[in-house]
């Protein structure tokens, strides 16, 4: 069994904050690798396992499967071990990846315009401009809404709508989605931001309605509890998920595991209800989105941006 989740509530320790440090260097390489490598033509696959490779030949573990979501997919693209979709021209590309060292995470994302023409230009650069703005604002005891109320306000004057249903989020030891939610726009959320606190703020622009749905299969995976026993469940597929720490994992993660006693775990584990999916998010009127992502230290001279 890993390592049971708990919060990081406090402010780290100098320790701590190095190694936070640390997995957020290594998330930014890996970021920056997959948009200078990003081409049409290229596998989604690919690229995604060619970030994880970074994160793990650096030292560091994924805190959940890198992302790569196109067009009216906000988030929650991850690719099947047989994934065989290209990155096509003019696609908007959100690219998704963190790292974490010894459960300390941080998470990161920018987008990436495919088109020759830079017909996303103005949507990413909303994105970009309302997290910068954000940022801006962090300081101890800011109440999330009125961070939520800037980020609206910067992509409704650039001409797009905020995705009202998504939100930034805390950061815990092995828990990517703590307290508090950071919105996109105000919408009646409590908290504020706590001195000390790590935090990934990031805004999400469209052209559309400025919702988004849950639409076809899961490939993002959480073990949320122990099952109970079963001879459906494979031990050695069972030790191997368990390793992760109760994070989100994809099923291309287990590629060396025997084909069939894995797929049966993961089937019983499901029908248990301890194994939650996360499918694609998409944009309800099925316009495109574009993102942006960083995770901030909120320490005494202010945010400190580590996925920089």
């Amino acid at each position: 069994m890993g390592h049971r989740r708990s919060f990081l509530r406090v402010i780290p320790t100098s320790t701590e904050l190095d190694t936070l440090r640390e997995a957020g260097q290594i998330a930014s390489k890996a970021r920056s690798w997959a948009a200078e490598t990003i081409r049409p033509g290229y596998l989604l696959r690919e690229l995604q396992e060619g970030m994880e490779t970074i994160i793990r030949e650096a030292g560091a573990l994924p805190p959940f499967p890198a992302q790569t979501s196109r067009n009216t997919v906000a988030a929650h693209y991850c690719s099947s071990p047989a994934d065989k979709a290209e990155f096509e021209e003019n696609d908007l590309v959100k690219i998704d990846v963190g790292a974490h060292i010894d459960g300390l995470i941080v998470d990161s994302g920018i987008s990436v315009d495919l088109s020759k023409d830079q017909r996303w230009a103005g949507m990413i650069k909303a994105a970009s401009d309302a997290l910068d703005a954000a940022i801006e604002m962090c300081a101890p005891d800011v109440d999330v809404e009125d961070i939520g109320e800037r980020v609206g306000d910067v992509i409704t004057n650039a001409g797009y709508k905020p995705i009202l249903n998504l939100t930034g989020h805390g950061l815990g030891r092995y828990t990517l989605h703590d307290s508090p939610q950071i919105p996109n726009a105000r919408i009646g959320l409590k908290g504020s931001l706590e001195a000390g606190s790590i935090f990934a703020i990031e805004p999400f622009a469209t052209s559309g309605k400025g919702f988004i749905k849950d639409e076809g299969k899961p490939e993002v995976f959480m073990l949320e509890r122990s099952p109970k026993p079963s001879n459906k469940i494979d031990a050695e597929a069972l030790a191997a998920i368990e390793s992760w720490c109760g994070l989100p994992i994809a099923r291309r993660y287990f590629s060396d595991l025997p084909r069939k006693p894995f797929d049966r775990t993961m089937k019983e584990l499901t029908k248990q209800g301890v194994m939650r999916g996360y499918p694609p998010l998409v944009e309800i009127s099925g316009h495109h989105v574009g993102w942006k992502e960083h995770s901030i230290w909120l320490g005494p001279n202010g945010a400190e941006v580590l996925t920089a």
